[in-house]
């Protein structure tokens, strides 16, 4: 059997991952490096960032997203951006924390902006960039109880679709990879955590809750993300722009 091509393009372009510590992220970082890429860890976790950099021959930046002060008017040169980092905060809207709520809009949706902002005049001196917003199925539908996380990503959707139609003349894309939940530590923990809240196994947790809306009967592993994140920020995808790929086991199908 003949193997399967890598990703052509990435092989020596700088990329810049965010929140590329861990889950999702580390993921992308590992598999942009293992194609050839010289990667940025940009994580707050400073021992971690620092740990998968040295693991796949790249370096960290220790870096509070959330603080967008710090990030206007910065420059940075990276061929591949990869905006990923975000947290989630749960509250009904009349109970949500006004704090809590900025700080989600200002990681998930503020810092992306200043970090396209910042890279875009680099890739149009190249003619060449690609930028992939780490979106989600929130991202185009929403769910009770998370009006700030389901905000940010409808205003990450729009951003992407803004980018894409700037970027394009100057050989710049920009997507978006829409996951459903995915089979990170975080949500290993959660399984485990509503399970013991529920009295029930962890096998029906997984069931009755993060497989409710899915059509296909697991989740996603990292690693399928990172390879759609690849694909993006190859050459093979040089005309898919301002797209929401959704990777939601049919979720969004309903």
């Amino acid at each position: 059997m003949t193997a399967r091509p890598e990703p052509a393009g990435i092989a020596g372009k700088r990329a810049l991952v965010t929140g590329g510590a861990s889950g999702l992220g580390n993921a992308i970082a590992s598999r942009l490096a293992e194609l050839g890429a010289r990667v940025t860890v940009a994580d707050v976790d400073e021992d971690a960032a620092h740990e998968l950099a040295t693991m796949i021959g790249g370096e960290a930046w220790v870096v509070d997203l959330s603080d967008t002060a710090a990030l206007d008017d910065m420059r940075l040169d990276a061929d591949i951006l990869v905006n990923n980092a975000g947290i989630q905060r749960i509250h009904a809207i009349e109970e949500f924390p006004l704090d809590e709520w900025q700080l989600i809009n200002r990681l998930m949706l503020e810092a992306p902006f200043l970090l396209t902002k910042a890279v875009l005049p680099g890739m149009y001196e190249r003619g060449w960039g690609r930028i992939i917003n780490v979106s989600s199925v929130h991202g185009v539908r929403a769910s009770p109880f998370k009006s700030a996380y389901v905000a940010a990503k409808h205003g990450l959707m729009g951003l992407t679709k803004v980018t894409a139609l700037e970027g394009g003349p100057h050989g710049v894309t920009c997507n978006a990879i829409n996951p459903g939940y995915v089979m990170t530590p975080i949500v290993e923990r959660q399984v485990a955590d509503q399970a013991r809240t529920r009295g029930i196994g962890e096998d029906q947790v997984m069931e009755d809750v993060f497989l409710a809306h899915s059509a296909v009967p697991r989740l996603a592993e990292p690693e399928e993300i990172a390879e759609l994140a690849a694909f993006l920020a190859s050459d093979a995808a040089a005309v898919i722009t301002g797209s929401a790929h959704l990777v939601d086991g049919g979720w969004s199908a309903a």
